[in-house]
């Protein structure tokens, strides 16, 4: 059903009012909330899903080279000194995390893995950002590399250590704990989160308003209709 014009143009309708606003303005059917509906082009979600997979891949494959590489050949010789001493090549097994920090939780680590791995991929189903799906491929990658470590290796399945490699200035971590190229991955994938979040860029692939974190719900906003300011300048217009 239309509405009666008020004589008021909509012109005058400040910027701030909801759809439904300017559409009882201008005479046009009401459009409810429950009319408001976003879509994503199915070719974006393919080309972020696509490029997430082809990320995560190349982070797992690299991961285990690097790893079966150490077990076999750095366990046996010396430490390897790489750019003049900046990072030696070792070889470690890790049962706990950062730090070695609980080393007697071992089979906890799994479940963890496993919970952000399937979070990780219900975040994807709405994930069409060519950014975000880089984000979330580097931290499944990183991930999935530890899972595989602490279900398939030794001592033995759902207890197992995480091969590391890689230590800064020395060949003893002690300056850094030791890691892997899964740790690195999962520490630039966070980091790429945190950055997308901070500079507003939704996994839609839309941007924030100026000031709104891009994990707010623009279609709330939206829909709410206008500030009572907003209703003052209507009135005043």
């Amino acid at each position: 059903m239309r509405q009666r014009d008020s004589g008021r143009a909509a012109g005058r309708v400040p910027i701030r009012y909801a759809l439904r606003h300017l559409q009882a303005v201008g005479g046009a059917a009401l459009t409810t909330q429950d009319d408001i509906t976003t879509t994503t082009p199915r070719g974006s979600l393919r080309r972020a899903w696509g490029l997430f997979g082809i990320i995560a891949v190349v982070v797992i494959g690299i991961d285990l080279a690097v790893k079966e590489w150490t077990t076999s050949v750095i366990a046996h010789r010396e430490p390897l000194k790489v750019l003049g001493g900046l990072i030696y090549v070792v070889h470690t097994r890790n049962s706990g995390a950062a730090f070695s920090m609980f080393s007697d939780l071992t089979w906890v680590f799994p479940i963890i893995a496993t919970a952000v791995i399937g979070c990780l991929l219900f975040i994807l189903r709405s994930t069409s950002s060519v950014p975000w799906a880089v984000a979330l491929g580097f931290v499944f990658g990183g991930a999935a590399g530890n899972l595989g470590d602490r279900i398939f290796r030794a001592p033995k399945p759902f207890h197992g250590h995480v091969v590391d490699m890689f230590s800064f200035l020395d060949d003893h971590a002690g300056h850094f704990p030791v890691f892997n190229i899964a740790d690195s991955a999962l520490t630039v994938g966070v980091a790429l989160m945190i950055l997308l979040e901070f500079t507003g860029r939704r996994r839609d692939g839309t941007r924030a308003p100026k000031g709104q974190p891009a994990g707010a719900d623009p279609l709330k906003e939206w829909a709410k209709g206008p500030s009572p300011s907003g209703d003052q300048e209507g009135r005043n217009a």
